[in-house]
């Protein structure tokens, strides 16, 4: 919509996960620093907690894209429940069979890491949005990695979810699972010093060549965010197509506030506390 005007060859803030678009700042370095060990040295749980909007998705798309030709993969974004279920999930994300019952799904799961093993290639299992997954399918995941011994680390497990997720693995029913867990890392919100950074950044990747927001707009955005990336991106999204209405080269911190005292308004996004 707004893109020719501005110069751009996409939208800049768009909310699906580009992990071309991802700004590295420091937790997020640290964060994929911590899911690439771990995949490197076959840990055999890694956890990442995060803030909804703060980038673990896109970090995850990274990474797979990374060694795709290295390791298979399954990801599971649902929430299984029961053992058998939760199995069968598994098994479709790997592109297994899911016909019989849990003896036979087990049977055949462990056939395959088996022959993944002597292939070369490491298995990998991520279940995104884990912190919907009830104590019973955590204590599965547990049951399920016994298929590694001290010889052989033919299936890791990443899970990935919002912070809730790490109250639950204190629970004193998961003490076995909380004590297999060799990589956990909170990826935390862009601070203030950020935000512009990354404003600016994802601007100029899709082909900006001068400043589109005023230091003062980007500071409003960072302080109605609060450094979280998926609600930088709507409200400078939104911004730009109040710019554009007006035919403004730059978007001034009064634009800005404009997007933020209308999703206020009508409850369409919950956000910090704007300037008055």
């Amino acid at each position: 919509m707004y893109e020719a005007f501005y110069g751009l060859t996409e939208k800049p803030f768009s909310i699906v996960p580009n992990p071309r678009l991802i700004y590295w700042g420091r937790m997020h370095r640290m964060a994929f620093a911590m899911l690439e060990f771990g995949v490197i040295n076959h840990a055999g749980f890694v956890v990442i907690t995060g803030e909804i909007g703060s980038g673990k998705t896109t970090l995850l798309r990274h990474l797979l894209t990374k060694f795709q030709n290295e390791v298979t993969t399954g990801v599971i974004s649902n929430t299984p429940q029961g053992r058998e279920e939760l199995l069968r999930w598994i098994m479709m994300s790997f592109g297994l069979p899911i016909e019989g019952d849990y003896l036979d799904l087990f049977r055949r799961f462990q056939e395959f890491l088996q022959h993944q093993a002597r292939q070369k290639r490491e298995t990998i299992l991520i279940m995104d949005e884990a912190q919907n997954l009830g104590l019973e399918a955590l204590e599965q995941l547990r049951m399920l990695s016994n298929v590694n011994t001290e010889a052989a680390q033919v299936l890791q497990l990443i899970l990935v979810g919002q912070p809730q997720l790490r109250n639950q693995l204190r629970s004193p029913q998961l003490e076995q699972f909380a004590q297999r867990v060799s990589v956990d890392f909170h990826l935390q919100a862009l601070d203030k010093s950020e935000v512009a950074n990354y404003i600016q950044f994802r601007l100029e990747a899709v082909g900006s060549r001068h400043r589109i927001f005023t230091e003062e707009a980007c500071e409003l955005v960072g302080k109605a965010s609060r450094g979280i990336p998926r609600i930088i991106n709507v409200l400078c999204d939104t911004a730009m197509v109040y710019g554009f209405s007006e035919r403004a080269q730059i978007i001034s911190p009064e634009m800005v506030q404009g997007v933020i005292t209308d999703r206020q308004k009508y409850g369409v996004l919950s956000i910090g506390q704007a300037v008055g």
